[in-house]
């Protein structure tokens, strides 16, 4: 076992609170202007759709459902959100046309907001964190960013080069060890990767580490042997402690639209995921998948990515999504 080195600093907190306030102001501002693909293919459609409208009628709704289901929405959540406007405009609660907006922003963040178990990464010690995703969605990248936000928040954070299949991914993960300067347990590759676990999970807890972000392997979501290499990476890290992997976090490129929502399917039948991560939000216009995989699946989306950046992965808020989206 190889464990590459790094030192520890001390975070200056003054000014802190104004820092994060001020962060959160620009992060918004750049997920509303990176969304604009989305938007333009979501929510401009409709706003043209309904200009002029007098009254919701049966074309107007067969027409939204073409948007909808055309925005990566997908079939189940289009046929829902309809529903729900239907019943508005029986109950006499929707008339006007301008209003179908307000309307779906509502129901959109209702369905966003799916109710999880808290996540809360100072919970145990050391916090282990599974991430999980077929190759190309960015899963060593999502990985090196947790660090970073992680570090930055005071944790002492280890990486865990697991995905020994594709020698490339330890030299990475060793590449973004070096850049956010956290210690990286990693083998030869072509190693066990449950070998690699098992050695990282005894020097996590001889070095007091809080959070494990273990990588993993990302063939394709269809080979059976790939689930099966990633139970037993599982079954490793819950025998070292019961209680872990504490998050199973599932990483899915937004571009890809409908097939991200099949690897979620997946993945979550076969290794149960807690989490969700959706990345590359900024390059698409098929950001709607984020909806469709939230109602479906009842999975949180604990992050989103929205650039290069180090601090373009931030914890997902579906209040402030649909507010940049709209």
């Amino acid at each position: 076992m190889e464990v590459e080195e790094a030192v520890f600093g001390v975070d200056d907190e003054t000014g802190a609170g104004e820092e994060a306030a001020s962060g959160k102001r620009r992060f918004f501002s750049r997920l509303r202007d990176r969304l604009h693909k989305t938007r333009e293919q979501f929510i401009n459609r409709m706003d043209r759709l309904v200009l002029g409208r007098k009254k919701i009628d049966m074309d107007l709704l067969d027409e939204l459902e073409e948007v909808l289901i055309t925005s990566d929405l997908g079939v189940r959540t289009t046929q829902l959100l309809l529903e729900k406007v239907a019943d508005k405009i029986k109950r006499q609660e929707l008339k006007d046309p301008q209003k179908l907006r307000d309307q779906l922003r509502e129901e959109i963040t209702r369905i966003l907001s799916v109710e999880s178990s808290a996540w809360d990464p100072r919970s145990a010690r050391p916090f282990v964190i599974m991430i999980i995703g077929v190759n190309g969605v960015g899963k060593t990248t999502t990985i090196g960013k947790l660090a970073h936000q992680f570090k930055s928040e005071g944790l002492k954070v280890m990486l865990v080069a697991a995905d020994t299949f594709r020698a490339a991914a330890v030299e990475q993960l060793s590449l973004w060890g070096e850049r956010v300067n956290v210690p990286v347990v990693k083998q030869k590759s072509g190693s066990d990767p449950s070998a690699v676990a098992f050695d990282a999970m005894d020097a996590a807890v001889s070095r007091g580490m809080d959070i494990v972000l273990l990588d993993t392997a990302g063939r394709m979501h269809t080979k059976v042997n790939l689930m099966e290499e990633l139970k037993k990476v599982q079954r490793v890290v819950n025998r070292k402690d019961p209680s872990a992997p504490h998050e199973i976090l599932l990483v899915l490129d937004a571009s890809t639209g409908q097939n991200a929502l099949s690897q979620a399917r997946l993945f979550k039948e076969e290794i149960g995921v807690t989490g969700l991560i959706l990345t590359k939000l900024d390059g698409t216009a098929k950001g709607g998948i984020i909806v469709a995989i939230s109602d479906e699946l009842q999975l949180p989306v604990r992050y989103i990515g929205i650039g290069e950046s180090l601090d373009d992965l931030r914890p997902f808020d579906p209040e402030e999504f649909t507010r940049a989206l709209f």
